[in-house]
């Protein structure tokens, strides 16, 4: 895969080409997980290019769209991330316009009034952010398996089906033609 394929930013694609090996992050948040099953959507996510991530990362993120706060379901910035994800996927605009957007999808963990809600909307606005680094995936991931924890009580079981189901949409994205 060429460098501009698996990153769009000039960063990463320097840090990928200076890799001389692989290595797990650590979640950024506090969760429940099944490390194994994140360690492989890891390794998995590091072979796909930027474009799939960023459909990957909305993908897993979409569905917990549902657990926003009743007063932000609709809410006319969850289309304008969603667009405008689609056209950087598309190549038609620039990293800084879509962080401009990403900021403004953010507003609406900041205007939850529930964890759950405040969790989904920070999974969705980090998957906007895929669109600008490849970082933001597993951020989104992550912040996907902290709604699964609050719902479930910490069940470990909950968490490893949700990252079972992360595995399967990276499936369907490989065998999907671009």
């Amino acid at each position: 895969m060429k460098l501009e394929e698996y990153a769009w930013n000039k960063h990463e694609q320097k840090i990928r080409a200076e890799q001389t090996e692989f290595k797990h992050s650590g979640p950024k948040i506090k969760i429940i997980d099944n490390t194994d099953l994140r360690n492989k959507i890891e390794e998995t996510l590091e072979n796909m290019p930027q474009k799939l991530l960023a459909q990957w990362a909305l993908k897993v993120s979409i569905s917990y769209l549902d657990y926003l706060d009743d007063h932000l379901k609709g809410d006319a910035r969850i289309n304008l991330g969603l667009e405008t994800l689609q056209i950087r996927i598309d190549g038609s605009i620039r990293a800084f316009d879509l962080r401009k957007v990403g900021f403004i999808v953010n507003e609406l963990a900041k205007e939850s009034k529930s964890e759950v809600s405040k969790y989904s909307a920070r999974s969705f606005a980090q998957a906007i952010a895929t669109g600008h680094m490849r970082g933001h995936a597993m951020v989104s991931s992550d912040y996907a398996i902290k709604v699964t924890n609050l719902l479930t009580h910490n069940s470990l079981d909950a968490s490893t089906k949700e990252r079972e189901r992360q595995l399967k949409i990276i499936g369907g994205l490989l065998k999907s033609p671009s």
